[in-house]
């Protein structure tokens, strides 16, 4: 399901305001992950054994920047391509990943709030109902892939 056109423009809208602190805007993302759910840190390797602050950790800097790109990017592609638009062995490598650490429904579902949550900060007074409709949108788009992605690598191969 593509976005309407009205939706288009708002994520491309607060797209534009997100750019501008990438990489804040990323942190933020994962540190209110954590504070939903502090079990997420031991998903990731670079954390797990880590005494550090979150936010200090160049290793979370970095694929945090790389994941919010990533979540957002695919958004504002879902009016033009009508789907999520990610190759498909990036696709395959991320249902991979999330299946092998064990990423769950209800995870995806923190991390989609902590996305909307993290945006309506970033764009302050523009946030709007439908705004968190087409981000929510999007992003329910793109976490259906991966998942489905998930269950194709977790699926038992004919022999």
């Amino acid at each position: 399901m593509a976005l309407t056109e009205k939706q288009e423009v708002l994520v491309k809208e607060s797209w534009e305001i997100l750019k501008q602190n990438i990489p804040e805007y990323s942190i933020r993302l994962f540190l209110r992950i954590m504070e939903v759910a502090p079990q997420a840190k031991n998903m990731f390797s670079f954390l797990r054994d880590s005494d550090e602050i979150p936010q200090n950790n160049p290793k979370l800097q970095a694929h945090a920047v790389k994941v919010f790109k990533l979540t957002c990017e695919s958004v504002i592609q879902l009016r033009e391509c009508g789907a999520v638009a990610i190759a498909g062995s990036t696709m395959k490598h991320l249902g991979s990943v999330h299946l092998k650490i064990g990423v769950t429904d209800r995870q995806f579902d923190v991390v989609r709030d902590a996305l909307l949550r993290t945006i309506e900060e970033a764009v302050g007074e523009k946030w709007s109902e439908e705004m968190e409709g087409a981000w929510g949108a999007g992003y329910d788009q793109l976490a259906a892939a991966i998942l489905a992605e998930m269950k194709d690598d977790a699926a038992p191969t004919a022999n």
